[in-house]
């Protein structure tokens, strides 16, 4: 009886030991796989708005302005009522990103207001809304936008 107990409490001691020392590199591959609002990169990344591609240099300001954004709230949202909390001030459509995330493909949809910024986020059958606060998005993105309007 004493030794599958004691064998028992070695490997639940081996297992906590290693758990709580894992390397920095294992320890943001799991907070990544739980972050709502993550980082895209421009290689395999589609940015459009109102229907037109951005290439070069707006694709890649555009990429950066969303990355650098601070997540404020998730939003909650049912899969097809994308536009019903949405603000009337939005009349424009948004800015849609189509990237890669490992090997899932993932759709967001930017809505740019004057004091934050809409995401509703589409991947599999999955839909997820937050906020994000952007200075930058929100005021250098705005002329951008409304030249390819």
């Amino acid at each position: 009886m004493t030794l599958p107990v004691l064998i028992l409490t070695i490997i639940l001691s081996l297992l906590k030991i290693l758990v709580s020392c894992l390397p920095t590199d294992a320890v943001n591959w799991i907070i990544s796989k739980f972050k709502i609002h993550s980082e895209i990169g421009d290689e395999n990344t589609i940015v459009t708005f109102d229907g037109q591609r951005m290439e070069g240099e707006e694709k890649i300001q555009v990429i950066s302005h969303f990355n650098n954004a601070r997540f404020l709230k998730k939003n909650h949202i049912f899969p097809g009522n994308e536009r019903l909390f949405l603000h009337p001030e939005n009349s424009g459509s948004p800015l849609v990103i189509d990237t890669k995330r490992g090997k899932k493909d993932v759709r967001l949809f930017v809505y740019i207001y004057k004091d934050h910024v809409d995401v509703v986020k589409q991947y599999k059958k999955k839909v997820i809304s937050y906020s994000l606060f952007s200075d930058s998005l929100q005021e250098r993105s705005m002329p951008l936008i409304s030249n390819l309007a």
